[in-house]
This record gives C-alpha cells, structure tokens and sequence, in this order.
C-alpha cells in the first residue's frame, strides 16, 4: 500500500532537471493542471461538439493530469478507456478511476494503442498532436480512424499557426523556437493542414475553431485553474528560480509569435457508409 501511494505522488517528468524537463511536465509540476493551448474554454467547446452522452464508448488519447476526462466523464459514457504513455500520468488516473468496470487505463502509444477496431463511438485527444512529426499525426489520426465504428466523432485540441499564407519560413522560425524553449519537439500546422490531415485520413470535417494561445498569461491561468489552483501555481513559481526562469522564457517566445498562435478545435466524424481503410 505505502509502494502505491508513493508511486501517485511521482509526478510526470519528475527527477529531470528543471531546466531540461520538457514544458509541459514542468508546469505540470508547478502545479498547473489545464496545459491545453485554448484552455478550458476550448476544451468545453470540443467536449459539447463530440456529444458524448451514456452510450458512448470513448477512447482519450494522452489524457495527462486527467482534467478533461473527469469532465468527458460527467456524461456517464458506456465506457472510457485512456491511453497514456507516460507511467506517471497513467497511474494517477488509474488510481482516480478506481476499479470500475468499464473505466480502465492502457499504458501505451496512441498510434497503436491494440484496441479492437471499430468499436468506439468517440475518440478524442489533446495537446499531443502539435508534438508529433507530420508521420506521426498521420498515424495518430488513423488510429483514431481504425478504433471508430462507421458514424463515430474524433475530436482534437491543439496548437496552430495562422494565417493559412503564413511564410513557410516564419513557419519554420516558430517551431524552432517553440521546440529549444519547451525541450520537446513543436510542430503545429495551419488550420488548412490541420483539415487536410482529418481529410486525408477519410474523416469529414463537422466543427473547426479557433481561440487565442494564452495558456501562459495571468487572466487565462487564474480562468484556467481558480483562484486557489493559480496561487498554488504562482507560489511554486516564485519559490523556484530555475523554473520560474524557464516559464518566464516560454511566456515570451508565446508573446513574440502571438499573433501567429491559436489554440484550434476539430471534431470530425467516420462516415457511416465508411469503408475499411488499410
């Protein structure tokens, strides 16, 4: 019992360097819990444009500290299944789950999760995209293609460019920097790419949106966390000068592209009359 309690007090990305530690386990550890580029705000709108009502069967990809399946799971789905790679994150949500039936954790990879084909309803994912090579979130959203049943939603919350015409190099520019200040590979699309993924992989677009990226700046935290959970997280942040130096570099980098940022919101849908795809 003390083994598993331990265990649950290991944050992810916990023992690395403040200074390597890729930015989203650094927050996390500062005691952010909503790490999603448009916020709740965005996350609300995915979860009332996929529906999820009692009989669903949903699949989360990367579910991370656990906040959006708490509130996907207000909807009393028939089931829900999260693929998690990180040990930490999945045992953190293991434990919150508790030992019911049809709620239930994998360890393992979202662009090849072993889960039977055609069986959700809804799949969703956020924030784990944007970190993935072109191939990767291809093989990402063929998975989700795979596990839906024909008439099936998939929805993501990411990061993108704008304009559509962005330069090919202010492209480049931003990602570069976005990747050297958050120690993790960054590489967002323009809503037109983010499209032409879903299409290409034989998903019809329902719903596409766009917020602002201001997951770091102080309205959007205190909106995001609560009065408490932003003080806790300003707290650590002033305690910690390695860290704080680090948030206060990635704050920059998104001020500096801002006008070049937003959070976006598809969800998209597996025809009915939809046929296997190799």
């Amino acid at each position: 019992m003390e083994q598993a309690t331990e265990s649950l007090n290991v944050m992810p990305g916990q023992g690395i360097d403040p200074a390597k530690m890729p930015g989203h386990w650094l927050l996390a550890n500062l005691g952010k819990r909503v790490l999603r580029p448009g916020g709740l705000k965005l996350t609300r709108r995915l979860l009332n444009e996929l529906r999820i009502s009692a009989g669903d069967r949903v699949v989360e990809f990367a579910p991370g500290m656990g906040a959006t399946a708490r509130m996907a799971l207000r909807q009393n789905p028939d089931s829900y299944t999260a693929v998690e790679r990180d040990q930490a994150a999945a045992e953190r949500i293991r434990h919150w789950l508790g030992d019911h039936p049809t709620r239930r954790v994998i360890t393992g990879l979202a662009q090849e999760t072993g889960l039977p084909a055609a069986e959700a309803t809804v799949v969703y994912g956020e924030a784990m995209l944007t970190m993935q090579t072109d191939t990767r979130k291809q093989a990402v959203i063929r998975e989700a293609y795979r596990l839906l049943q024909p008439g099936g939603r998939y929805g993501i919350h990411e990061l993108c460019l704008v304009p559509d015409d962005l330069s090919d190099a202010l492209a480049q520019e931003i990602c570069r920097a976005m990747t050297q200040t958050i120690h993790h590979h960054a590489q967002p699309l323009t809503i037109k790419r983010w499209r032409e993924l879903f299409e290409a992989e034989g998903f019809k677009v329902l719903h596409c949106s766009t917020v602002p990226m201001s997951l770091l700046e102080p309205v959007r935290v205190f909106r995001d966390e609560g009065v408490c959970g932003a003080m806790r997280f300003l707290g650590r942040l002033c305690s910690q000068p390695q860290a704080r130096q680090r948030v206060c570099e990635m704050r920059r980098v998104f001020r500096q592209y801002r006008r070049h940022l937003a959070g976006i919101c598809i969800v998209a849908h597996k025809a009915v009359d939809a046929p296997p795809r190799s």
